[in-house]
């Protein structure tokens, strides 16, 4: 038996569809399908990717993360746009919604064609569902209809709209719009001094009743300023704002405009690195390192997460610093 090879490919295609290492993973299945031995190995994956099941699934993940993919690397990115992440927020939400409501028979649809294509059969939606590899008896008295359809699609968009909701929230959403008025693009045309005074609202340990009355003023002599001045005129993100307001010296002088700015830079990049902390976790501590110290699992992580900017560091320069640490005590002369 072999593995169903346009079948697999149209399949992995669509899950690993962004992935530029796909042929590792041909080359993969066809040592494992070449390999002697691994028959029950062999039989159980061709069993797995010719299911209704599999297919089903991989075809509902990449609709769902392809109506999500802008969302997600707008808010990946080092220069953040601000304005279109809550715009691609609202359609995301809006797609989730659409999808729920009024996508499941040209969903239903678009699975059975890639079925009858490649040959995977199509089970009767109004029998009785019996999970792949278990037996009828063990099985709920539940419709395959009622499965797929209210577990798995509508489960599914459920739980992504939810996740959606509860990252950005109202709450959120005013306060990524607020974030918004800081932007330098078009000459500063989405500034905006009520948004920002609200923006600085949201950190009342940062700034005093004082410190915001304070805020008020400089607003208005910050963004009369800045227009005026030829060199902020073509600046596209809120980095390069800042840079320019500490070369010119400004920051001192709008000192609350400052802290302010330098809030709103530093929260998209606290957030992600707890993301990419939390993931780097699931890699570096496994079983076998589950006992080590604290100390070294930061040491760990920290490698772990910027690997790119290790593997440019060469091996020769960190026994030179490892060594020039401190002095080791001579071999002893037999």
């Amino acid at each position: 038996m072999i593995l169903g090879g346009a079948l697999i490919t149209e399949l992995l295609s669509t899950l690993f569809l962004c992935i530029p290492q796909f042929e590792t993973y041909s080359l993969l299945l066809e040592k494992i399908q070449h390999k002697k031995g691994d028959w029950p190995k062999i039989h159980a994956i061709v069993g797995v990717f010719e299911s209704f099941d599999f297919v089903f699934a991989a075809h509902l993940m990449f609709i769902i993360l392809g109506y999500t993919n802008e969302l997600s690397e707008c808010l990946q990115r080092r220069e953040q746009d601000i304005l279109n992440a809550i715009s691609l927020v609202r359609v995301a939400k809006a797609r989730m919604q659409k999808l729920r409501s009024n996508g499941w028979d040209q969903f239903l649809q678009r699975v059975t064609l890639f079925c009858n294509k490649h040959g995977v059969q199509v089970p009767a939606m109004d029998g009785q569902y019996v999970p792949y590899g278990r037996s009828a008896r063990f099985a709920r008295n539940q419709t395959i209809d009622d499965h797929f359809r209210r577990e798995v699609f509508i489960g599914v968009i459920d739980h992504i709209s939810q996740e959606l909701d509860n990252r950005f929230d109202e709450v959120n959403l005013e306060l990524l719009s607020c974030m918004s008025a800081f932007s330098p693009v078009d000459s500063f045309a989405s500034f905006g001094a009520q948004k920002l005074r609200r923006l600085a609202d949201f950190y009342p340990n940062d700034f005093s009743d004082l410190d915001l009355l304070k805020l008020e003023l400089q607003l208005d002599n910050y963004i009369d300023d800045i227009k005026e001045e030829d060199s902020f005129k073509c600046l596209t993100n809120l980095v390069d704002l800042s840079v320019k307001l500490v070369q010119t010296g400004r920051h001192n002088v709008y000192d609350m405009v400052y802290n302010l700015l330098k809030l709103v830079l530093i929260l998209p990049v606290v957030t992600a690195s707890v993301e990419r902390v939390f993931s780097a976790l699931t890699f570096v501590k496994t079983k076998l390192r589950n006992k080590m110290g604290d100390s070294l699992l930061d040491d760990c992580l920290h490698t772990f997460i910027e690997r790119d900017i290790f593997f440019q560091v060469d091996e020769d320069d960190i026994i030179n610093i490892f060594m020039s640490f401190r002095k080791r005590r001579p071999d002893k002369k037999k």
